[in-house]
């Protein structure tokens, strides 16, 4: 369980945010790229500061959960609306955001909706409510293992990006050290067959149960490029720019251990590789010598914003 990752809880007043609720128009940068994860909860973070003091330019906002029925909700309990104000201030100081739909915890849109078409319009939904350029797919637990939601998921995406053509669309999975799982691999699969068009495929590689983060990584990212190729017939270049990474800073959840040299490392190959998208969970425990592991905390020595930093420094 991705309890550090991927927990669900509701404060959004977690996030400090300035100004007025309306949503700022067109993307000044590409949100995939490198956009770490922002959460509503725990230590409380001022974004424009951030963009100030790292250089990043994009964020991907957790999370869009089910209130229960087929209508998206922040954390499955507060309105859209709760969010424009950080949205607007974000563009405000030339930056952009990509919302992110799932997660480990709460209830998935992808099991409550009835239909793809469904599930469709409940992203459409979030895509109108601040005029988006991308939306990241975090796809876990039951919305990932069960194939019906699987392929709800990816028929959605083919309706938003039939509806949306400019819109980007990420699925971020998780991975064993050799590539996607059987799942994922089913994932993808049914991606071609149901003709989902992905921009960008991310994994989060860890909570491997230890090893080396890097060369796990490495692994199984070369190897989701390769799958890429295989089914979809993309080159090798290509592959690699529908790749992507979601690292975690700090001790993940099975108490391995991701340091700033090894996310540098990462994202070297990912440079090297020319990926579509670098990013890590999570900006708000993007800090150091603050004790265990945990939403605010990364558990290591590093520096304030220290992932961040790195994360800005990547283009693709």
């Amino acid at each position: 369980m991705r309890f550090l990752r991927r927990t669900t809880l509701c404060a959004l007043s977690a996030i400090a945010v300035i100004g007025t609720a309306t949503p700022a128009t067109a993307a000044a940068v590409n949100p995939v790229t490198a956009s770490p994860y922002l959460y509503s909860w725990g230590r409380t973070i001022n974004a424009v500061d951030v963009m100030r003091q790292t250089g990043v330019k994009s964020f991907t906002l957790a999370f869009v959960l089910s209130d229960g029925g087929c209508n998206p909700k922040w954390d499955g309990t507060q309105e859209l609306s709760s969010k424009s104000a950080l949205i607007n201030q974000i563009r405000g100081a030339g930056g952009e955001v990509v919302p992110s739909f799932g997660g480990w915890s709460g209830n998935k849109l992808g099991d409550r909706c009835g239909s793809a078409s469904a599930l469709a319009g409940a992203y459409q939904k979030v895509i109108d409510a601040f005029r988006l350029s991308a939306i990241d797919i975090d796809i876990e637990n039951t919305e990932f293992h069960n194939p019906a939601s699987q392929d709800k998921v990816l028929g959605a995406l083919k309706i938003v990006k039939d509806r949306n053509p400019g819109v980007q669309t990420v699925i971020t999975m998780g991975t064993a050290k050799n590539g996607p799982d059987a799942d994922g691999q089913r994932l993808i699969r049914r991606a071609r067959e149901l003709g989902a068009n992905v921009d960008v495929w991310t994994l989060m590689p860890f909570n491997f149960g230890g090893g080396n983060m890097v060369t796990d990584t490495i692994s199984a990212v070369d190897n989701l490029r390769s799958r890429l190729s295989s089914t979809f017939g993309y080159s090798t270049a290509d592959a690699y720019g529908r790749s992507g990474i979601s690292s975690m800073n700090g001790k993940t959840d099975q108490n391995e251990t991701v340091t700033a040299a090894n996310y540098t490392a990462m994202r070297d190959y990912a440079r090297r590789n020319h990926l579509g998208r670098f990013t890590f969970w999570a900006l708000n425990r993007d800090f150091g010598n603050c004790g265990a592991a945990g939403s605010n905390c990364s558990g290591i020595n590093q520096g304030t914003y220290e992932f961040t930093r790195i994360t800005a420094g990547y283009t693709g």
